[in-house]
């Protein structure tokens, strides 16, 4: 069973586009959390840690921003293993947002920031190509969290 709207081949370009940029999860992973904070400064107000760095070259040889980019990589990685398996899918889903709307409280909107990020930087690094079939899976990720940010009151 294909899950959500992702047909199988779908899911395999997606996979393969994501395995591109895995790779190096602890490096792409910071360079999105510094470009995220770099841009949208107003996200650094979640992260204790970070709120006293201004400069990115600061942020990239913080361990903590670092240690946050690998986790954030390693949270979407499991959902790419999951992509044609919907309850998976869900039961990593569901108390990551879970967790992000009730204990972390962060605005659902920061999800799409970095998704969006996270495209930019494929198309930067791998073309177009690799953006576009990774596209599909970002917008499942934020239908997602945003439905679980629903049931929890948000």
């Amino acid at each position: 069973s294909s899950t959500m709207s992702l047909s199988e081949a779908e899911v395999q370009s997606a996979r393969g586009a994501w395995e591109k940029i895995y790779v190096d999860s602890e490096d792409n992973g910071t360079a999105v959390l510094v470009r995220m904070f770099t841009e949208h400064p107003d996200t650094k107000s979640y992260f204790t840690h970070f709120k006293g760095m201004d400069s990115a070259e600061e942020m990239k040889q913080s361990d903590q921003v670092r240690g946050h980019g690998k986790k954030v990589f390693s949270a979407i990685n499991d959902m790419v293993q999951h992509l044609d398996n919907s309850e998976a899918f869900l039961g990593i889903m569901t108390p990551l947002g879970k967790k992000h709307a009730t204990q972390l409280k962060i605005d659902p909107k920061n999800f799409r920031i970095i998704c969006d990020i996270i495209l930019q930087l494929m198309e930067e690094k791998f073309g177009g190509d690799c953006k576009a079939s990774f596209e599909k899976v970002t917008n499942e990720i934020c239908t997602h969290l945003n439905n679980i940010y629903k049931e929890e009151g948000w």
